[in-house]
């Protein structure tokens, strides 16, 4: 979300049908023959599924949860079915399960909704939870699968439910507000924009735009309440937006949407504490392109930050054991205001849910360069602003 901008795995039949080290680049003057794809696994899937959020309440919207097949091969989308009875489902998470998915309710009166996926490829809604916040914008599930954040975007604040067995979410048990430090320049309060666990699986930290600040926390896993731990404080107006951690947990990027910078981070797994690096280029030139996210590969070579203004996907090379981001170039991203990007479970396929071309767009990533080439034509969503590929 920008200031100037109005607020915003599965098995069985499901996936197939039913209802509804080696360093990047390569040295001057030396030519690629052409792109590889990451190699096909042994029994992998040639068919996805690509759950879609959208805004209900826009002009054009959707009517609820999308949910599209894809063809591993060649990135085709092709439409299934929309999941009704969600109010602006703009930002989806799956269970580690795969066997519910979450949605946010983004308006006035927050929640957050669970729907059941069966192995006969139906769904069911299985009810909404209120957040006690306004506008969440960002959910995701603690890794042990017993609980679900998520981050109020308009009241600033970040909201902690219980999971049942079933995957149905329980009435929540924290809420906690950002209050310090002071909103940045511009800004009427603070705005929670994410709230993810760290790899080290013992730390939360939540992303506040409005506050210039990464929190972090600690998860009372018995009553899921949140103690803060630490908070890590950026320039004044930088406006960060989603943190993407390397895989090696020791370092984190990132994506700042007012000042239009990428910011590489240390961290700390023992002590969760976060340590900002200097602001780098998103390559897009001058003013605000709105960073959205970045995207790190499996293999934490390379990185990729969409950009909303400049309509481009950044690609970055990751150096020195994932210290140093290194601009390779930008790429167009065939649709506009790209909000969400998402690999495929196999890291093969780059997914971008574009909102207001109202388009998905796919991209095969080279396994050796991190090069991006765009697949066939732009899917139709209205108002795709979450693309989730299972």
């Amino acid at each position: 979300m920008t200031s100037s901008t109005s607020r915003r795995t599965v098995l069985g039949a499901l996936l197939t049908g039913g209802a509804l080290a080696a360093a990047p680049g390569l040295p001057r003057g030396e030519r690629r023959p052409g792109p590889r794809p990451h190699p096909a696994k042994p029994g992998a899937r040639r068919t996805g599924t690509l759950f879609l959020g959208t805004y209900t309440s826009t002009s054009p919207g959707g009517t609820g949860i999308g949910v599209a097949s894809y063809d591993a091969a060649t990135g085709g989308i092709t439409s299934r079915t929309v999941v009704t009875g969600v109010e602006n489902p703009s930002y989806l998470a799956a269970h580690p399960t795969g066997r519910t998915l979450y949605a946010v309710d983004e308006q006035q009166n927050g929640g957050v909704t669970a729907v059941a996926l069966a192995d006969d490829g139906t769904f069911q809604v299985l009810g909404t939870r209120p957040t006690g916040g306004a506008g969440p914008c960002h959910l995701s599930v603690h890794p042990g699968g017993r609980w679900l954040f998520s981050a109020n975007y308009t009241s600033g604040s970040v909201a902690v439910h219980p999971l049942a067995a079933d995957g149905s979410v329980g009435e929540r048990t924290d809420l906690v507000a950002h209050s310090a430090p002071a909103p940045g320049p511009g800004q009427d309060g603070p705005h929670a924009h994410q709230i993810i666990t760290a790899p080290d699986g013992g730390h939360i930290l939540a992303v506040d735009l409005g506050n210039d600040t990464v929190y972090t926390y600690r998860l009372d896993e018995d009553h899921g309440t949140l103690e803060q731990l630490s908070y890590a404080a950026l320039r004044p107006g930088t406006g960060p937006r989603h943190l993407t951690f390397h895989p090696d947990g020791r370092h984190a990027y990132l994506a700042c949407e007012l000042d239009n910078t990428v910011v590489v981070c240390g961290y700390d797994p023992a002590t969760g504490t976060l340590t900002p690096g200097a602001p780098q280029s998103t390559g897009t030139g001058g003013g605000t392109s709105y960073p959205a996210q970045l995207l790190v590969t499996g293999d934490g070579r390379f990185a990729y930050l969409a950009n909303r203004g400049h309509n481009s996907l950044t690609r970055y090379a990751v150096e020195n054991g994932g210290a140093t981001l290194r601009l390779l170039d930008t790429v167009p991203v065939g649709g506009d205001f790209p909000r969400h990007t998402a690999f495929s479970p196999d890291g093969a396929l780059l997914f971008a849910a574009n909102q207001r071309s109202g388009t998905v767009t796919a991209f095969r990533v080279d396994a050796d360069s991190g090069a991006l080439s765009p697949l066939g034509s732009p899917f139709p969503a209205p108002a795709a602003v979450c693309v989730l590929p299972v």
